[in-house]
Parts: structure tokens; C-alpha cells; sequence
């Protein structure tokens, strides 16, 4: 079958964590935390973190990682491939690059981390260089067969066990008809500068940072910025949820990011994809905003990065979504868009895999207080449990608004009693 055609170090491992030879992961980020207090007498001391810390910060947004891996047609590739009765796949164009990859890893190693003393500091900032370098690698070899393998080292393949939950969530879901509410693009944005108003309500200076753009075909925030695509329709009972999942936890952790002493803590620590995107997620299912055709979607692009890993092209995968699991034929449209991406991107099996952790972690009795800090992964938060009580991170300017929304504590508790994401479904909801 066709496939979907596109014009124009160390890794992490499958999980997201740090490679580290220091010990156990606590006593790892003990060390840092530890050393980071130490140096905050000395100013001179302080120096090259911070240096090293706000370099790989502007080299990561020079990239623009979610940007690039963004169709700039894909409005007009659908209209093509519906016309073409869906049996000719898609061509999606995606914008040049503004940077040379040459320059950018000059940069990147012409960086003297080798002055950052601490080895758990030193390997810290190493593997988000290494992380950087991956993805710089990786936008180079975009609308190629080497991309896949590429975007395998940035997030990870997808586990048998997630594969099992995935299809279980598929099979113990009724198929759902197609929602005949929606709302067009500006009355979207005009709900999300409303909840933007909430949250200046109570933090005058929180920004509004959002845009209505021709050139993106998904919702995203991108630098903390909510981008919407201008001829995007939404549902009408996805607009809250999705305001919690886009404003409510990735512009929140970035603002609340942008508000500490480490910059990295904005574009997030190495890693830091698959718990941010599962800490959105679980925003969705306090608000009650998880409804079964969302948590199809997310069972399916599991399913899709399944299928795109065994080899399958566009096509098949396409099709396997709609007569294999009764997907409908837009949505088995854009989750198959943004698995073939590029020559293959398997980042979106991340959202299920990512409240699978949280879930386990809340079970442990662990805290989502530091996940709000900034971006980061849940290896992460020993060090910043530890630089909160030592007073060098400040906790979290912004209080996510979905932790306060009517049942959302009571949810909350439910899942701290122990729950999969197989529990997540609750039974038919109304159109």
C-alpha cells in the first residue's frame, strides 16, 4: 500500500530517563541538588551552570522541534486525499529550516560544560546536549527513512504492555458515532483568551500568548505559546478539556518554568515529553473532560505507532484504524498524519504511555506538586523535591485551575486508591 510522501552522544533510554553511573536515581539528583545549594553563595561559582543552562535553552528554541514536524498544507491534503476516495496517500509539506545543522552543532559542543564541576550537574547538562544534538539530527533527516530511527531515540518504541492496553482500551470502548458540535477557530480562541483572563485573575502578569495561524493543522503550545489552526473546527465538549490540556499544564509549566533560575525548566529537562504530555492527559480526566472517543484517540495512535513500526505506510495504517477498530475516517485521518509525519514519528504513543506513569506514581503515594515547577519528567523530581526544600527553586508560581475544578480532588483520590488507564474509562457519556 502507499506510504504518506513529505516535500521540503547518549541517548535517553526507551523510557525517557537520564543515563547516570552515580547510583540510584535519588541519590543522583541528591548530588545536584546538594551541589546547586552549595554554589549559591558564590556567585562566580554559579556561573557556567548558568551559562551552559541558558545556551542549551536558545539553541532548543532555535530549533523548534514541534513547529518543523508541523504540515503546512494539511487542510489542502485532505481536501486532496478525500477527493481521491482515500485510496492515494497524502503529500505533507513541511516549512525549510531556519537554522544550518552544522552551525547548531558547532554550537552546541563549542559549549564548556567540561566548567560545570559536579559530575551529576555536568552529566545532567550532557545528555540534554545530547538530547538537542538527536533532535537537530533528526529534523535533518526529515521526509527520509533515517527519521523514524531518530525519533525512536527521542521517545521511545512502544512496550508490549502498552500495546496490550492500547487494544484492550479499543476493544472495551464502543465505537462512537461522529460529534455533530463543534466550534469554528476563532471560538476557540476566544474561549482560550478567556481562560487565559482566569488564570491573570489571580496572576495579573500571566501572559496571553496565543495565535490563530494558517500554517499549523494542530492545536499545540509551542514556547509556551497556544497556536491554533485557522481552519481547525473543535467539539464543543472537547473546548474546556483541551484548554486545560494546552493553557492549564503546558503553558502553566512554562510560565511557572520561566520563573526559575535554570532556563531549561521552560523547553524542559531531557526527557520531559512523555510526563508532561501524561500530566495533560490526567488534567482531561479531573475535569471530566476524558470521554471514550478521547481515550480511542489515544488508544489509537498507539496502535498506529504499532502498525508504522511493523512497516505499514499510510495507507495501511489508515485503514486499519477504520475497519479494524471503527475509527472515524477524519479522526483515523489526523492520527495517521502525525505518525507518518516526516518519514515516521513515533512521539504520539507518549500520551498513553505517560499517564500510565503518573497513574503508577500517584498509586506510590507520589506528589504532582513538582511536576508544576517547570518541565520536567518524572525521574526529575528528587532533585527538584530536594532544590525546593534547599530554597533554590521556587515552587510553582501558577496553580493549575483543573486541580480546582468541581471533583476534581475527589477523582484525584480515586486514582491515589491504584487505577491503569484501563480504569480511566468510565462508561457512555453524552454527545
Amino acid at each position: 500500500m502507499g506510504t504518506a510522501r513529505s516535500a521540503h552522544s547518549t541517548a535517553l533510554n526507551p523510557r525517557g530517563r537520564l543515563p547516570h553511573r552515580l547510583g540510584s536515581v535519588e541519590a543522583w539528583f541528591g548530588k545536584v541538588a546538594g551541589y546547586v545549594s552549595r554554589m549559591t553563595s558564590t556567585t562566580e561559582q554559579l556561573a557556567p551552570v548558568l551559562e551552559v543552562d541558558a545556551r542549551l535553552t536558545e539553541i532548543e528554541r532555535e530549533l523548534d522541534l514541534l513547529l518543523n514536524l508541523t504540515p503546512v498544507n494539511a487542510a489542502e491534503a485532505w481536501t486532496d486525499f478525500e477527493r481521491s476516495d482515500f485510496g492515494t496517500a497524502p503529500t505533507l509539506r513541511l516549512r525549510p529550516l531556519e537554522f544550518d545543522p552544522d552551525l547548531v552543532r558547532r554550537d552546541l559542543y563549542n559549549l564548556e560544560i567540561e566548567t560545570v564541576e559536579d559530575p551529576a550537574l555536568h552529566t545532567l547538562f550532557r545528555a540534554k546536549r545530547d538530547e538537542i544534538a538527536r533532535q537537530v539530527t533528526a529534523l535533518e533527516d526529515r521526509d527520509t527513512s533515517r527519521f523514524l530511527y531518530g525519533s525512536l531515540q527521542l521517545y521511545g518504541g512502544v512496550a508490549p504492555s502498552l500495546a496490550r492496553a492500547a487494544e484492550d482500551l479499543l476493544e472495551m470502548i464502543p465505537p462512537q458515532a461522529p460529534s455533530s458540535q463543534s466550534v469554528t477557530a476563532g471560538a476557540f480562541a476566544d474561549a482560550a483568551k478567556t481562560e487565559f483572563a482566569r488564570y491573570r485573575e489571580v496572576h495579573a502578569d500571566f501572559p496571553t500568548a496565543m495565535d490563530v495561524r494558517a500554517d499549523v493543522g494542530e492545536l499545540m503550545v509551542s514556547f509556551g505559546r497556544l497556536l491554533i489552526p485557522e481552519s481547525a473546527t473543535f467539539r464543543s465538549d472537547r473546548v474546556e478539556p483541551l484548554l486545560h490540556h494546552e493553557i492549564g499544564t503546558h503553558v502553566v509549566t512554562y510560565q511557572n518554568g520561566a520563573k526559575q533560575p535554570l532556563q531549561l525548566l521552560t523547553i524542559g529537562l531531557p526527557g520531559y515529553d512523555e510526563t508532561q504530555e501524561g500530566l495533560a492527559v490526567l488534567a482531561e480526566y479531573l475535569t471530566g473532560g476524558l470521554d471514550p472517543r478521547r481515550l480511542r484517540v489515544l488508544a489509537g495512535r498507539v496502535v498506529a505507532v504499532g502498525r508504522l513500526l511493523e512497516g505499514a505506510g499510510f495507507l495501511d495504517i489508515f485503514e486499519s484504524l477504520r475497519t479494524d477498530h471503527s475509527i472515524p475516517t477524519r479522526t483515523a485521518w489526523n492520527i495517521t498524519t502525525r505518525v507518518v509525519v516526516g518519514g515516521g514519528n513515533v512521539k504520539d504513543a507518549i500520551y498513553l504511555r505517560g499517564i500510565s506513569r503518573i497513574l503508577e506514581m500517584l498509586a506510590e503515594g507520589g506528589s504532582l506538586e513538582p511536576l508544576f515547577v517547570g518541565k520536567l519528567a518524572l525521574d526529575h523530581i528528587p532533585l527538584v523535591q530536594e532544590l525546593l526544600e534547599r530554597e533554590v527553586l521556587s515552587p510553582a508560581w501558577v496553580r493549575p485551575r483543573w486541580l480546582d475544578v468541581p471533583g476534581a480532588q475527589e477523582r484525584l483520590e480515586r486514582l491515589r486508591a491504584g487505577a491503569s488507564v484501563i480504569d480511566l474509562y468510565e462508561g457512555e457519556k453524552a454527545a
